[in-house]
């Protein structure tokens, strides 16, 4: 058995962090997830700066069901001032009880601002972010999501993760890959564990190529790592998450389910994104999440195409009834590719954004609300 993961006065049991998936893990996905396990299920990625102006979309993305507990947000800012703001908006409004902090995005419109995974990098900005954001946050944990660095020749995860616990972050995790890798080629676990050794005091969560409840266990056993943090492994599995709990617990863990099943899962998960918004973009939104799944399926072509472009729920309901619920998944179905799969692309940042000694924020062009991490 592994033991619980404590961020501040939450604990997680088992120590599994859903990662935050921008237009993935809303509150429809993370309801569906919840059924199969406990664990930290993390909102997606919430615009710092488009909380403090009241932005419509940056407040639905930071919509948490009834119930939901613990209510997790992540937070995507680059200004100290306007992260504060935001995280004490958050925890004044009783919205939050535990808010984590992005510094791991890849994307290039994000970096070149001086965003995302390119902050750690200006180190006395990075430590006066998560500074802002814990002082705000008063009795509300909150932990760093990171990167290596940017590439090979610049990597940062060891500074800033010393810095973030100087700072008085809860939790730190570390996406054993390169902002360069984006999410290619493989995750460096031994970066996990040398984060580990350089943070006796911090709990440090692993992230990077756990697709099976066997890679969570192997990461913990090889690292030291108090957690994991999964991303890709469960789009389209949500019960991945009870396998996680299975393996934690030291039980003989759940198959994957045959198609019956799945597509039961599927409709109610559709349904719940249907409530939150409404049919039509609920059921577009919806056909990436059914392409996953049906991978590592024999449904054949054309039932791929019928459920993914899918437009009502009765059109959905009856392209779900035509699959024959008998048929089971492929053995190597976890390990196939659910996801972006982009990379490497070359990291570019600011002309003298690697002057360490500097604590300007970038433009406001970097706080675009992007996926990442």
């Amino acid at each position: 058995m592994v033991p619980p993961l404590h961020i501040g006065p939450i604990t997680v049991d088992p120590p599994v962090v859903l990662a935050p998936m921008a237009g993935v893990t809303n509150a429809a996905f993370r309801q569906v997830c919840r059924r199969y396990g406990a664990g930290l299920y993390v909102s997606e990625m919430v615009n710092a700066r488009g909380l403090m102006e009241g932005g419509e979309k940056s407040w639905q993305l930071a919509h948490f069901a009834p119930g939901e507990s613990p209510r997790s947000l992540q937070l995507y800012g680059t200004d100290p001032a306007v992260v504060a703001d935001a995280v004490a908006r958050l925890v004044d409004d009783d919205h939050v009880d535990h808010v984590d902090l992005n510094f791991g995005c890849p994307a290039p419109k994000v970096t070149r601002h001086g965003g995302g995974a390119a902050v750690p990098a200006r180190p006395r900005l990075f430590a006066g972010v998560v500074d802002a954001a814990v002082r705000a946050a008063g009795d509300v944990p909150v932990t760093v999501k990171m990167r290596i660095g940017l590439d090979d020749e610049r990597v940062t995860f060891l500074e800033a993760g010393r810095l973030a616990a100087d700072a008085g972050a809860a939790a730190v995790a570390l996406h054993a890959r390169t902002a360069e890798q984006r999410y290619s080629g493989r995750a460096r676990w031994s970066a996990i564990e040398e984060l580990v050794e350089a943070l006796p005091g911090t709990p440090v969560l692993g992230n990077g190529d756990i697709w099976t409840a066997a890679d969570a266990l192997a990461m913990v056993e090889r690292t030291g790592c108090a957690g994991v943090v999964v991303g890709r492994a469960c789009l389209g599995r949500p019960w991945f998450f009870g396998q996680l709990d299975d393996a934690f617990a030291g039980r003989e863990v759940r198959p994957e389910p045959p198609l019956g099943e799945v597509a039961v899962i599927a409709a109610d998960h559709a349904r719940l994104l249907v409530e939150a918004i409404d049919e039509d973009r609920g059921l577009r939104m919806m056909r990436k999440h059914l392409a996953w799944y049906l991978t590592g399926f024999p449904v054949g072509p054309a039932a791929r195409k019928r459920l993914t472009s899918v437009s009502t729920v009765a059109e959905l309901d009856d392209a779900l009834a035509a699959l024959d619920p008998t048929l089971t998944v492929t053995a190597d179905a976890a390990r196939q590719p659910r996801g972006t799969q982009a990379g490497p692309h070359a990291v570019v940042v600011p002309d003298g954004w690697l002057d360490a000694d500097s604590v300007a924020p970038p433009d406001a062009l970097a706080d675009a609300s992007v996926s990442g991490g």
